[in-house]
């Protein structure tokens, strides 16, 4: 009986082991960035081959996210073959769309984890784009989501996808045109870039647009409509997050107007709370029963940590910082571009030129602020962690690696070789990393023993 009851033991563990180095979404489980397990590199060098497992070509042009479930990994891309290529890529403040935008195909692909080879290739979608795109955009941003069963791609007005895990088709569904763009000028599209997120048998879409926003939840079986509910919202970047707590669970949505909770369940809202960014892109996630919103468009920058279960108007009165509902807060400081993150007891920001901030995640105190490398550069990816290590990607070719923890410590810098705007991926202690150009799966050599 014994012997039994350690055989189950030692079976959930795995079980569970297994499920902890699936990365379903954007930024993982949950959002949060965070996956444990396995011990991650620390350094690597593509042009070198360095701790460089595999690499592959991806083609098109995509930011979203890889995402790992099991032994595949999925991305998304669009290809076309525009003649002149108008992406652009660092700090720059430019609003207007390209100029050539021809006939696009929308594809999703599968891969082995392991080997890098491609399973298999689908088109979703091909004609030309519904709306334009900035040119540091693509025509597929948003990251796919996973259950283990379904797979789902989102490509904005081009439609909403489920496929099961070997490529079949299960059903399509037209969301509309759905046009984020610059809210002082309908002709600057910036295309649509949140990404879908699965709740129990729930596909939940954040469509903030120039008209007519709203948040909606589609059956995952069927793609049918189970709720919509309007947002007066402008054009919004971020993805939504549900978290559930001990008493309910909330479906948490970063906006221009305010920062609400939804019920997940039905789309009623919760709660909200204000002021915000006019341009918000950061995902709100939840670490130590804190919910952690973030933007960084000028003037207003805030963080916020805000309580579960909250209600009503949770606005700070004048001068407060903090109240019954808001643990901490800061009225600069959130990052523009990359979702923060919480490691352990760390909150840390990464702002579009590469500045590096921690805060102690539960009080909001300031604890360090480097520039990452001592130079900076330009940054759009989001921060993920494991290992007791955070990696920063940059658009210029480089993966920082700092050393979690209340000291700034910069443990390697490594090359990649090509421009980053997708956030990577971790699972089974690989490091997958998504460039403009190819895939790459980063990772010390397996020994012998782990071999056999």
């Amino acid at each position: 009986m014994k012997r039994l009851t350690l055989f189950l033991l030692i079976l959930s563990f795995c079980s569970l082991e297994a499920r902890a180095q699936n990365w379903t979404q954007f930024r993982g489980p949950g959002a949060s960035g965070v996956v444990e397990g396995q011990p991650t590199s620390v350094n690597w060098n593509a042009e070198k081959s360095v701790n460089l497992r595999w690499k592959i070509t991806v083609p098109g042009l995509g930011h979203s996210s890889p995402i790992v479930w099991g032994n595949k990994i999925f991305v998304t891309t669009a290809v076309t073959s525009a003649a002149k290529d108008e992406t652009r890529y660092g700090l720059f403040g430019d609003v207007a769309p390209v100029k050539n935008d021809p006939k696009h195909t929308w594809k999703v692909y599968a891969i082995d984890k392991e080997t890098g080879k491609i399973l298999w290739e689908r088109i979703a979608y091909e004609g030309v784009p519904k709306v334009k795109r900035h040119p540091k955009s693509t025509h597929a941003d948003s990251t796919p989501v996973t259950d283990g069963k379904y797979l789902i791609a989102l490509f904005g007005s081009h439609g909403l996808y489920a496929y099961d895990l070997n490529g079949k088709l299960l059903w399509k569904q037209d969301l509309g045109v759905l046009d984020a763009g610059w809210f002082y000028d309908p002709d600057y599209q910036w295309e649509y870039g949140s990404s879908p997120i699965i709740y129990r048998d729930l596909i939940i879409i954040q469509a903030d647009v120039q008209k007519d926003s709203f948040i909606a939840a589609y059956h995952i079986k069927t793609g049918k409509l189970a709720w919509k509910t309007p947002r007066e919202e402008i054009s919004s970047w971020g993805t939504p997050t549900v978290y559930e707590g001990k008493t309910r669970a909330e479906l948490i949505t970063n906006g221009s107007k305010a920062i609400r909770g939804y019920d997940p369940l039905t789309g009623k809202e919760l709660w909200r709370l204000t002021p915000n960014s006019e341009v918000t892109t950061p995902t709100p996630f939840v670490a130590h029963d804190l919910i952690y919103v973030t933007s960084g468009y000028r003037p207003i920058q805030p963080i916020y940590a805000i309580r579960l279960g909250a209600s009503g108007d949770i606005t700070l009165k004048d001068g407060k910082d903090s109240s019954e509902q808001i643990a901490w807060s800061k009225t600069r400081g959130g990052p523009y571009m990359p979702t923060p993150i919480v490691y352990g007891d760390f909150f840390y920001t990464c702002s579009n030129q590469g500045v590096l901030t921690a805060y102690n995640a539960k009080t909001g105190e300031r604890i360090y602020q480097e520039r990452l490398g001592g130079k900076g550069g330009a940054f759009t990816a989001s921060p993920i962690a494991s290992d007791g290590k955070i990696y920063l990607s940059s658009e210029d070719g480089d993966v920082f690696v700092v050393k979690a923890g209340p000291k700034y410590e910069l443990l390697s810098t490594n090359a990649v070789g090509e421009v980053m705007m997708a956030t990577p991926a971790i699972s089974g202690g690989l490091v997958f990393v998504r460039g403009v150009n190819h895939l790459y799966a980063f990772g010390e050599a397996p020994t012998k023993a782990a071999k056999q």
